[in-house]
């Protein structure tokens, strides 16, 4: 960790220099998972050309290694400088929704860069919890934990959320959740649907976690202005009352979610195999 916080201290214009090296590696050489992309890239937009899969895909690696360097800098990086670089343009909508003692959940994509969308929006909360997955390897879960909590989150292990979520239930907070990813074949409670024409599977928990809190939901849409800097946008999907039951706030999520990879789909992470359980 020390030698990590070392180098994230590197000014970011030498980091992208870096960044454009990793991307000659990982998409000229190594093609990392290039056959899963370019596979997940096709049956997501059956109508583009194969040339406008390629340019998508391009523009996914230039942001995936721009994401590496980002997310190393996390670690040293100013608040104002990350602020200046994340610009939020209606955090009014859950900074009223928090005055009025409400919890708020609000939901993100794997959309770059989710990890500075994270570590800016905290910086508007009195608290902000997060949801995450913890990581095999204790070095990038300790990496991945110290960028997020900098400043000020409060990490809840995805085994966790409902206990944690009874225990902190006394608590007027944003919960942060990055719901787009594969549930895992050992989970049971998955919902099926419709997603870049596609039959995918999202965390029931997304919906039963809003029922118990009856909050609000909102989408946490982020979009790559230019190198280096983002603009990011809450939308409202849901709010209380709920029906037992109901899935209307993943249904609404995950449009939400396609809506935003449809406007910049070389900002999404295609790379994750996440049509691996097709049912």
């Amino acid at each position: 960790m020390l030698l990590l916080r070392i180098l994230s201290r590197t000014p970011l214009f030498i980091l992208y220099l870096f960044s454009d090296l990793l991307f000659v590696v990982s998409y000229y050489l190594v093609g990392y998972r290039k056959k899963l992309v370019r596979k997940n890239l096709k049956n997501s937009f059956p109508q583009k050309s194969e040339a406008e899969i390629r340019q998508i895909e391009k523009q996914f690696y230039h942001n995936l290694c721009d994401y590496a360097v980002e997310t190393l800098k996390l670690l040293t990086i100013q608040k104002d400088d990350l602020l200046a670089r994340v610009k939020f343009v209606n955090p009014e909508i859950p900074q009223k929704l928090i005055s009025e003692g409400k919890t708020v959940l609000m939901l993100a994509s794997h959309q770059f860069n989710w990890e500075w969308l994270l570590a800016a929006g905290s910086n508007y909360f009195t608290v902000l919890d997060f949801v995450y997955q913890p990581q095999s390897s204790a070095l990038f879960n300790a990496f991945s934990l110290a960028g997020r909590t900098r400043f000020g989150a409060y990490p809840i292990k995805r085994q966790m959320v409902g206990r944690e979520s009874i225990t902190r239930k006394s608590l007027v907070r944003g919960i942060a959740l990055v719901a787009d990813q594969f549930p895992g074949m050992g989970y049971d409670k998955k919902y099926w649907t419709t997603f870049l024409n596609q039959r995918t599977a999202f965390y029931q928990a997304i919906s039963q976690l809003a029922v118990l809190l009856q909050c609000p939901v909102l989408f946490m849409g982020v979009r790559k202005v230019k190198r280096g800097y983002y603009e990011a946008e809450y939308e409202l999907i849901d709010e209380p009352p709920y029906e037992k039951g109901s899935d209307r706030i993943i249904d609404n999520y995950v449009k939400a979610t396609e809506k935003i990879i449809q406007a910049q789909p070389g900002g999404w992470l295609w790379s994750h195999n996440r049509w691996k359980d097709r049912k």
